[in-house]
């Protein structure tokens, strides 16, 4: 007792300030018996995505089926009984119920009949997953036209007889005055809702697919996600702050795919001053080198449409390697000397130099490249620059959406004995933490992954026009493309090699020793040790780099401490990778990867049926069902147990007055 006593006074300032919330005694102990009733709830389902590159279509569907988390409810709660047919009609209404429900409707000839079936088999479906939260929990994505009524019917005991006609009623009522597709969409919606607790999306939303904007903005409403920031990602981050080497790779790279739509219609990025500045200045070039990758299922395309992109390319191209120049110049710490390539070149030779060697230039048409000055920019395309910075920084949508990634977003996270992030902890070729020197000092580690997220941050939150601010700039930059970047993995990007040299060996992207000692537990260990985590039972998990299923890779490395979960929803991998990738699935069961068929179109799904996890691999379970008492979140509330007994025990001895 005393010992409490003495606890109570000495944490007196902070049971003050938590009175402000629980003013008495009774409002105290109400609060300690709801958090240790949620404690002894299941763990709530975590979903793992990564690599999403824009595919906006591919991601909806696998944010509507939980990788196939909502098909295993549905078959749960249906039953062998009910053919596979039409058990993946059900989860199709599920995942599309606006788009499905016209279809189902015309095959009726009882359409009523068909009404009270599907409602009681979907608020069937709904009590399951809503089974591991509390009702409050439940209440509060409740879709308010109907919160009620589905309040009511979740918790509805059918069994009970004198209120079973009181629930048929209500499906009745509901049928009968036309409002039965509505409530059909709402209980969807609140499935999909409920079916995932919290989403953890491992980097690269952004480039090569056509619509991030749209992934960005079902993340927005999702009620619990993290991220973890890709390269991909952090140079949009750096566009939208307006670095104008970063708004030159990212237009570079969305040219590159032919992703204008990206730009146009998703953030609403003029392209108009680049564009008539590229068919000035480059209608004479040579720009077959330019010319966009295409994904002819999206076609098709018109050539000369295609040739006015690649005159924008070229012209942005150069426009970045002169601004790559500056950036390099005045960040030595980045050790990017030798790839300021426009100053390598021999102009009237045609040749340049890449790490001592030099080779013959495939193409050496550099219309507005001074070669006695080669970073110097044009007033022309000064202009342009100045143009598309405006653009950037004036497009509402991405400042909000990249607001939103330094809010949820960071290097890496930390969360129920998972350490999740996007690329690699750089090591060294013998296996060690590689030192990165920045600003006079050395990080390695988990210290340089904490550096490299506070410096990012600068970008963004630095005063505009600061020097912190340019400095953050160029370091979004760095994570990019830099050799020691925890984003990036690879000893240098090798973009102005493949644009403009033959020689497939400057091609070379080497990794960085992270993926070679992949497979040794001792490097997971080491790893997991840096950061805190048990090396036993905790994870490593990344994406980056695509699994090559097709050549019999496995996710699950060194002996399944790492687990790799490069999505592949970006189509130009499906060759190589053989199929559209994998998510991760933790629940109070234990961890499942989920592999994935590549996506073809949402209409054919909805039509047919189709859900595209192919298959399901639960490769570690647990002894015991977990509770939410065995996760982060459940070690947090119990520490507020623990404070709400304090602030009950200072009530009781009068050294916090209660209040009505």
């Amino acid at each position: 007792m005393q010992y409490a006593a003495d606890e109570v006074r000495r944490d007196l300032k902070y049971l003050t300030l938590l009175a402000r919330e629980f003013p008495n005694i009774a409002s105290a102990s109400s609060e300690i018996i709801n958090l240790q009733a949620i404690l002894k709830l299941p763990k709530g389902t975590e979903h793992f995505m990564s690599d999403l590159h824009g595919e906006a279509e591919a991601f909806t569907h696998i944010m509507n089926n939980a990788s196939g988390v909502i098909k295993e409810k549905v078959d749960r709660v249906l039953g062998p009984a009910v053919p596979e047919e039409q058990r993946a009609e059900f989860a199709t209404l599920i995942y599309y119920p606006a788009r499905k429900l016209d279809e189902l409707k015309a095959r009726q000839t009882d359409l009523d009949g068909w009404y009270r079936q599907t409602l009681y088999r979907l608020i069937d479906v709904c009590r399951v997953v809503s089974s591991k939260h509390t009702r409050s929990f439940v209440r509060k994505r409740l879709p308010k036209d109907y919160a009620y009524i589905l309040d009511e019917l979740l918790h509805a005991h059918f069994e009970d007889h004198d209120k079973e006609f009181y629930y048929d009623q209500i499906l009745a009522s509901i049928i009968d005055i036309g409002r039965a597709d509505d409530f059909i969409e709402a209980l969807c919606a609140l499935i999909k809702n409920l079916a995932v607790f919290k989403l953890h999306l491992l980097g690269d939303i952004f480039d090569r697919g056509p619509r991030p904007d749209l992934i960005l903005e079902q993340l927005m409403a999702h009620h619990s996600v993290d991220i973890q920031w890709g390269n991909h990602d952090v140079v949009w981050m750096g566009a939208a702050a307006g670095s104008p080497l970063c708004i030159a790779t990212v237009l570079r790279t969305t040219l590159a795919y032919n992703n204008l739509e990206a730009l146009e219609d998703g953030y609403g990025i003029n392209l108009r001053p680049l564009a008539l500045f590229a068919e000035s200045e480059y209608k004479d070039c040579d720009v077959h080198h330019f010319y966009p990758h295409v994904d002819e299922s999206r076609g098709p395309y018109h050539r000369g449409e295609l040739a006015r992109v690649a005159r924008m390319h070229k012209a942005i191209t150069l426009l970045m390697l002169k601004l790559e120049c500056r950036v390099i110049d005045r960040n030595p710490d980045f050790e990017l000397e030798g790839r300021d390539f426009l100053r390598r070149i021999d102009y009237g030779a045609g040749t340049v130099l890449v790490e001592g060697k030099r080779y013959p230039l495939l193409d050496d048409d550099f219309p507005t490249v001074d070669p006695a000055d080669p970073a110097r920019l044009t007033p022309a395309e000064q202009e342009v620059m100045d143009a598309l910075c405006r653009s950037f920084t004036e497009s509402e949508k991405l400042q909000r959406h990249v607001r939103f990634l330094y809010a949820k977003g960071g290097i890496y996270h930390m969360e129920n004995g998972n350490l999740l992030f996007h690329g690699a902890v750089p090591l060294t070729e013998s296996g060690g933490f590689a030192v990165a020197t920045f600003e006079k000092h050395g990080y390695a580690g988990r210290a340089l992954m904490d550096y490299c997220d506070e410096r990012a941050r600068r970008a963004f939150f630095a005063p505009e026009g600061s020097e912190a601010r340019r400095s953050g700039c160029d370091f979004l930059w760095y994570l990019w493309c830099g050799r020691l970047s925890p984003l990036y993995g690879r000893d240098k990007m090798t973009t102005f090699e493949r644009l403009f040299v033959a020689d497939p060996a400057t091609h070379t992207e080497q990794s960085n020793p992270y993926y070679r000692f992949v497979n040794d537990t001792r490097m997971d260990r080491a790893i997991l040790a840096e950061f805190g985590l048990d090396q036993t039972h905790c994870h490593i998990v990344n994406g980056h780099v695509p699994v090559r299923a097709i050549e019999g890779e496995t996710p699950l490395k060194g002996a399944g401490r790492m687990i790799r979960i490069d999505g592949g929803f970006c189509r130009a991998y499906h060759e190589k990778t053989g199929i559209a990738g994998y998510t991760l699935v933790y629940n109070s069961r234990g961890l499942s990867l989920r592999a994935h068929q590549p996506f073809e179109t949402m209409e054919k799904a909805i039509r047919e049926n189709l859900d595209i996890v192919s298959s399901v691999d639960v490769f570690e379970t647990t002894e015991k069902r977990m509770l939410v008492a065995d996760t982060d979140e459940g070690r947090r509330l119990a520490g507020n147990v623990q404070d709400l007994k304090l602030l009950v025990a200072a009530y009781r001895m009068g050294l916090v007055k209660e209040k009505n």
